[in-house]
């Protein structure tokens, strides 16, 4: 199983995964989302209402904001609306926020209404992009099935999970769900969106110090797989064990 990590994980091991629903009022579905110490509130606002390339089209639209709140890190990070302008790193996270959701939702059963699901980082330990993914999901999940309830759509959109893990090599070594000391560490860091059933919508990877073999690519991916299994698992105990 190999030796064990700093925090004493073991290298495919994932931090605890906490999840509370509800915790925004007005919110069609909203979550605080919890990987370790890395902590995400995900909130889903239902508009009637679509971007204009798809008005009178009869489909709809997801789309997701994504922040980091000023003491989310041990440092301030300075409130992008304050500046005026959005960070690329911000815009390039959000993107693939919405990105990963609209993979799973049926445009056609939503009808022309827009679901934004707005992630906003508590605080920051590594890991933000995928525990906003995994708890996005849930929120866009809670949303669609309040549509359900009242009626206005025949069947929940959301007709797949999504999970989302970070892998890397640090120390020579393959390991899941790094956290900070590891990711700024790290030789090879990558993010690996999926579907419930593994299939892949998104992998990221960079070399950070150096090249990679695909060996290597291989044995992340498939950590990255039994990795999301787990956090497929933590979804469904708090759906109810539903989610499509």
């Amino acid at each position: 199983m190999g030796a064990k990590r700093a925090d004493g994980r073991k290298p495919g091991e994932l931090r605890p995964i906490d999840v509370t629903i509800g915790v925004q009022k007005h919110a069609e579905g909203s979550v605080l989302f919890s990987m370790g110490e890395t902590r995400v509130v995900c909130a889903a606002t239902v508009e009637d209402r679509v971007p204009p390339f798809l008005r009178g089209g009869g489909k709809g639209w997801v789309t997701a904001e994504y922040a980091m709140l000023p003491r989310s890190t041990n440092t301030r990070v300075a409130r992008e609306g304050r500046t005026g302008k959005v960070q690329g790193r911000t815009y390039e996270i959000q993107r693939l926020v919405g990105r990963a959701l609209r993979a799973v939702t049926d445009f056609e059963a939503l009808g022309e209404r827009t679901v934004t699901i707005d992630c906003d980082v508590l605080q920051a330990d590594g890991g933000t992009r995928t525990a906003s993914i995994n708890g996005a999901w849930i929120a866009l999940w809670l949303a669609c099935r309040k549509l359900v309830s009242a009626g206005q759509v025949p069947r929940n959109p959301v007709f797949d999970h999504v999970v989302a893990v970070s892998v890397g090599v640090v120390g020579g070594r393959v390991v899941t769900d790094l956290d900070y000391s590891e990711d700024s560490a790290a030789e090879v860091d990558m993010n690996v969106v999926m579907t419930g059933d593994g299939r892949l919508i998104e992998v990221q990877g960079t070399a950070e110090r150096a090249p990679f073999s695909r060996n290597q690519l291989d044995a992340m991916l498939d950590a990255a797989g039994a990795a999301g299994r787990k956090v497929l698992k933590a979804q469904r105990r708090w759906t109810g064990g539903k989610g499509t």
